[in-house]
């Protein structure tokens, strides 16, 4: 049975989930910095996470975002094969949620029109960056990351040669993590995409992000290489903010898909220390 979501309900979702992650870290974010804190060998970035947390506890109480840059917009809509959706355009929809979320929450707005000439905000934080994905059943699930600057000027995206194998891969991403050094404002979450095609790989990258920080790959390999390059990247030194120290990562998530016997795609894209995201279901 075919099942009617009026569009309305998603710029409402759209608007109170931004407000929300932009106000207040997720639990197991602010559960991996108490983790980092405890684990951290230098005094200045154990002072450092002190003022994250701190930061952590009084964004939502003083309703103040947890950063200035408040992101540009990612949104997921991950749509029911069996929903209808009614009252107007998908896009349009999340965008409106976009423009409100960000005028009530009292957000910045950091989109510019054009990228390569005038530069010129858009006044409301939109377009947003929506990808929708087809799903069994009558739900609509919204997953939103308003992705900062600092971090995600630090992605990167290269194709490996596949004889460079596992060890090239962690090769690489420890390279893009140690030149990012404290750009990116770590501690961090290493998303990480590996195969498929290179737009593919960057969205399995970033897409990896959503996954609560630190929980392990349901992929055994995955898995593996994720323990390994927590461990390279920690070895770097980089520390809280750059400032030196043992805790580089919070976390890396790593996601893989099939890719041409001639390929080794793989990506990377960095979260900074204040990893907001949110989820709801329609």
């Amino acid at each position: 049975m075919v099942r009617d979501v009026d569009v309305a309900e998603l710029t409402r979702v759209v608007s109170e989930l931004f407000q929300e992650a932009c106000h207040r870290l997720p639990k197991d974010v602010t559960e991996a910095l108490v983790r980092a804190r405890a684990s951290e060998e230098s005094p200045t970035s154990r002072d450092i996470l002190d003022r994250l947390l701190e930061n952590a506890e009084l964004a939502p109480r003083e309703q103040i975002p947890l950063c200035q840059d408040t992101g540009l917009a990612v949104v997921w809509v991950e749509l029911g094969q069996d929903v209808h959706l009614v009252g107007g355009d998908l896009y349009e929809a999340v965008n409106e949620g976009v423009r409100r979320g960000y005028a009530e929450g009292y957000l910045r707005k950091s989109v510019v029109r054009r990228p390569f000439t005038a530069r010129e905000n858009t006044g409301d934080n939109t377009p947003a960056d929506v990808w929708v994905e087809i799903a069994p059943g009558d739900r609509v699930k919204v997953s939103v990351l308003p992705k900062g600057g600092g971090s995600e000027n630090m992605s990167r995206l290269t194709v490996l040669t596949p004889a460079m194998g596992r060890q090239g891969i962690i090769d690489y991403v420890t390279k893009v993590v140690d030149e990012a050094g404290g750009n990116p404002c770590p501690p961090l979450v290493v998303g990480v995409g590996i195969g498929g095609t290179t737009e593919k790989t960057m969205m399995l990258a970033k897409k990896s992000l959503l996954r609560p920080v630190g929980e392990p790959s349901s992929d055994a390999e995955n898995a593996a290489l994720e323990r390994d390059l927590l461990e390279s990247i920690n070895g770097l030194g980089v520390g809280a903010l750059g400032y030196g120290g043992t805790v580089t990562a919070l976390a890396v998530h790593v996601e893989s898909f099939p890719c041409h016997i001639a390929s080794l795609p793989v990506a990377v894209n960095l979260q900074c220390h204040s990893a907001r995201r949110g989820q709801a279901e329609i």
